[in-house]
């Protein structure tokens, strides 16, 4: 009897071999704590496409960057990123477009700096040693604060470092301030004795997620963008709506402190939606101004890259 329940389970598990294959993979890039970080733990997104014939498959990386160069060679179909890369990826020649726009942590993104360090206005940055990581939101956010109160690019010591590295630099004082983003910015405040000294909501940075696919790809996959602008999006308003729930979901998927990501959830506003205008020119702004300083060398025209999913 044992036996041909065994028979019985094995044959389950076989058929379920032989139909995975049918279904289609769509590789999507995430970031910790993103909008994408939530869907995958609540599992929801990934039933919902299955049934409509698509088998996700989540792909984290450490930075915007990074998954640019992951999108560039074709190693994921969407990327969940912040503002910055997709406009230093255009500039630098990638064909991607613009396929939804997603919610804004202004308030979890800046600069920020030991509470002891005696640097208490951006005035006190001058000739002090910014940590940020090119081709990121955070070089964005540090021009913008610089520009708010009325610096120049030159009025600080720019060190670009990747995360972990600019993670042990501040830790160790060999910088004076760290630019980055939530839940980052959450720990650091936290568990480092800091504060931010501007967020991005007094710099004028939105720091707005997007997603964006290869062009050849986001032009041939239109239905399929669709469903994952409709599933995200019904992931995010249970994200609005339910803070209790994606905190505890986030503390064990992060491994950080119920106390870090409490404030990084509840300052921070999720969403998933079709491009219209007003996004294309939030965009715009950061290309213009990543041309003006010198930060690319070639200009990006973002309405070109954009798909309204009509």
């Amino acid at each position: 009897m044992f036996f041909w329940i065994l028979i019985t389970v094995y044959g389950w598990f076989q058929i379920r071999e032989e139909s995975n294959p049918t279904l289609k993979t769509v590789t999507i890039g995430f970031q910790a704590g993103d909008e994408f970080d939530i869907a995958k733990s609540r599992g929801k997104f990934a039933t919902k496409m299955e049934k409509k014939g698509y088998k996700v498959k989540f792909k984290e990386f450490q930075n915007g960057a990074a998954m640019m160069q992951a999108l560039a060679t074709g190693n994921i179909d969407y990327a969940r990123v912040g503002d910055t890369p997709p406009v230093s990826a255009l500039a630098a020649g990638t064909k991607l477009t613009y396929v939804a726009a997603g919610g804004t942590k202004e308030k979890g993104s800046g600069i920020v700096v030991k509470k002891n360090s005696g640097i208490n206005s951006m005035a006190d940055l001058k000739g002090k040693r910014v940590a940020y990581t090119k081709g990121t939101s955070s070089q964005y956010m540090v021009l913008r604060a610089l520009k708010t109160a009325g610096l120049g690019i030159n009025d600080i010591k720019w060190v670009n470092l990747d995360q972990d590295a600019a993670a042990v630099a501040y830790s160790k004082n060999k910088v004076d301030a760290w630019a980055n983003w939530d839940p980052t910015v959450a720990q650091v405040e936290i568990t480092e004795n800091s504060k931010l000294l501007v967020n991005g909501q007094q710099a004028g940075a939105v720091n707005r997620s997007f997603i964006v696919s290869p062009s050849k790809f986001a032009k041939n996959h239109q239905s399929l963008s669709k469903l994952v602008i409709k599933y995200g999006e019904q992931d995010m308003h249970w994200a609005n709506t339910h803070h209790k729930q994606v905190i505890k979901l986030m503390t064990k998927e992060l491994k950080l402190s119920k106390k870090v990501v409490t404030l990084e959830i509840e300052r921070r506003t999720f969403g998933i939606y079709k491009m219209n205008d007003k996004y294309v020119k939030e965009e715009q702004e950061i290309a213009d101004m990543f041309y003006q300083s010198g930060v690319l060398n070639k200009q990006a025209t973002v309405a070109k890259h954009v798909d309204y999913l009509k």
